[in-house]
C-alpha cells in the first residue's frame, strides 16, 4: 500500500509518499509560506528536486498542488491518485480522548476541534489539512496520529501539577506531553538494534531540536515526560525557555509593562538558547562556532541546554528505578557531537563513558558509549514520517 503521510504546520505543510510494504520513501517535500505566496519543494527518489513558486491562498490549494506533483509526468511517482491507499496526518493534541491513532470520523474531527484551544497553533492547521485531503480525495481513509497519544500511559502522579484537582476535572489541567511518535518510534528501534524486546528495556529518549523534550520510556510505555500542558515546558530549547518559577511572568509583565499574553510571547519566542545568548541564533551550529570564537554567552546557552537535558535524564532514571539505553534523536541530537559529549559527561554515575569516535557522527545510527560501559548511550534518526504511515496501515 502505498501511504501519503501529511504534516500541516499554520502555513506550511511537509509531506512524504511511502510504499508500506518496502517502507521506501517514493518522494517527499515541503510546502511553504501558504497564505503568502507560496513555495513547493519536491523531491522524487531516485529525480531531481523542483522548486516551485505557485500561488497557494489556502492549505486546499497546496494539496492540490502536492498531488499534482505526485502524479506529473516528468517529476511524479504515481500514475493517479487511485494509488494512495490512505492518508496518515499528524495531529498535535488529542487531549485525553485519544490514546492511540484513530480513523478520522466527522465524529473524531469534532473532538480533535475541541482541543484546538490547547494547541492553537497546531491543531487547526492539521484540521485543514485534513479537511483539504477528504475535499481531493473522497472516499481514501484518513488517520490521524497524534503526539499526545504515546503519553497517554503516563500515570496520575506523573501527569497531574499541584493545581487545585477541580483544574483538571474542569479544564483538562494536566501534562500530556508531545513529540510522542518520535519518542515511540527512537525507544522502539533502539530495541530492534539491540536485538532486545522493547518490554525488557528502560529507555530514556532525548529528543533535541528547536522544540526539545526527554521522555522515560519502561517497557515501551510512557511513564513521564519533559514538555507538559503546552511545549513551552521542560527542557531550554531553540526560542522557548522551558521549565521557570511561575511568578517571573507576573514580575517581568510588570516591569516591562506587558500583557500575560506579551510575556508568553517572550517565553515562546524570544527566550531558549535564543535568548540566553543575547539573541545570537537559536541554532546549535551557530552556537558551537560562536563558542569556538570565545562568545561567553553563546557557550553558556549551550551549558545551561546540556545541563537541563542531563539534570532530566537524572529524574527519569530515578523513576523508572534504573535505565538500560539513553538516545539521542532529532536535529541537535542526531548531529551535534559537542552538545551530546557535554550531555553524556554528566553520566558517569550511571556507568556511562563516551567513545569520542564513534560520537564524532551525524545522522546515523550509532552506539556513541565505549563497550566497557554500563549503560548504552546511542544515537538514533528520528523518523516520524514512517511512524505515522506505520500507524496508518494498521488501522486500514
Amino acid at each position: 500500500m502505498k501511504v501519503l503521510v501529511i504534516n500541516c504546520g499554520s502555513s506550511s505543510l511537509k509531506y512524504q509518499l511511502i510504499d508500506s510494504d518496502s517502507e521506501e520513501v517514493l518522494a517527499k517535500g515541503l510546502c511553504e509560506r501558504i497564505g503568502i505566496d507560496g513555495r513547493l519543494t519536491h523531491k522524487p527518489a531516485a529525480k531531481d528536486k523542483v522548486e516551485i513558486e505557485a500561488d497557494m491562498p489556502n492549505h486546499t490549494a497546496a494539496v492540490s498542488l502536492v498531488l499534482q506533483y505526485l502524479t506529473d509526468r516528468e517529476h511524479g511517482v504515481i500514475a493517479s491518485l487511485d494509488e494512495i491507499g490512505a492518508v496518515g496526518h499528524r495531529v498535535v493534541h488529542g487531549g485525553e480522548k485519544f490514546a492511540c491513532s484513530t480513523l478520522l470520523t466527522d465524529e473524531v474531527l469534532a473532538e480533535i476541534e475541541k482541543c484546538n484551544e490547547l494547541a492553537p497553533l497546531h491543531n487547526p492547521a492539521n484540521l485543514i489539512g485534513i479537511n483539504a485531503c477528504k475535499e481531493l480525495m473522497p472516499g481514501v481513509p484518513m488517520v490521524g496520529v497524534f503526539d499526545t497519544a504515546f503519553h497517554q500511559t503516563m500515570p496520575k502522579k506523573a501527569f497531574l501539577y499541584g493545581l487545585p484537582y477541580e483544574y483538571y476535572e474542569k479544564y483538562g489541567v494536566r501534562r500530556y506531553g508531545f513529540h510522542g511518535t518520535s519518542h515511540s518510534y527512537v525507544s522502539g528501534r533502539a530495541a530492534e538494534i539491540l536485538g532486545k524486546d522493547k518490554k525488557d528495556l528502560k529507555v530514556i529518549v532525548c529528543h533535541l531540536g528547536n522544540g526539545a523534550s526527554v521522555c522515560a520510556v519502561d517497557g515501551g510505555r510512557s511513564v513521564d515526560t519533559s514538555m507538559g500542558f503546552t511545549p513551552l515546558e521542560g527542557l531550554i530549547m531553540g526560542t522557548r525557555s522551558g521549565d521557570i518559577d511561575p511568578a517571573i511572568i507576573e514580575y517581568v509583565a510588570g516591569k516591562e509593562t506587558m500583557s500575560v499574553s506579551e510575556a508568553l510571547t517572550v517565553l515562546n519566542k524570544k527566550s531558549g538558547i535564543f535568548g540566553l545568548s543575547g539573541g545570537l541564533s537559536s541554532d546549535f551550529r551557530d552556537l558551537d562556532a560562536a563558542k569556538e570564537e570565545g562568545n561567553e554567552k553563546a557557550a553558556m546557552a549551550v551549558s545551561a541546554f546540556c545541563y537541563r537535558v542531563a539534570k532530566y535524564v537524572g529524574a527519569y532514571a530515578a523513576a523508572m528505578n534504573g535505565v538500560d539505553v539513553i538516545v539521542f534523536t532529532a536535529g541537535a541530537g542526531e548531529n551535534d557531537t559537542v552538545v551530546r559529549a557535554e550531555i553524556v559527561s554528566y553520566l558517569g554515575y550511571l556507568g556511562i563513558k563516551l567513545d569520542e569516535a564513534k560520537n564524532n557522527c551525524r545522522g546515523k545510527e550509532q552506539i556513541i558509549s565505549t563497550d566497557d560501559s554500563d549503560r548504552i548511550a546511542m544515537v538514533i534518526p528520528t523518523n516520524e514520517e514512517l511512524a505515522i504511515a506505520r500507524e496508518t496501515v494498521a488501522l486500514v
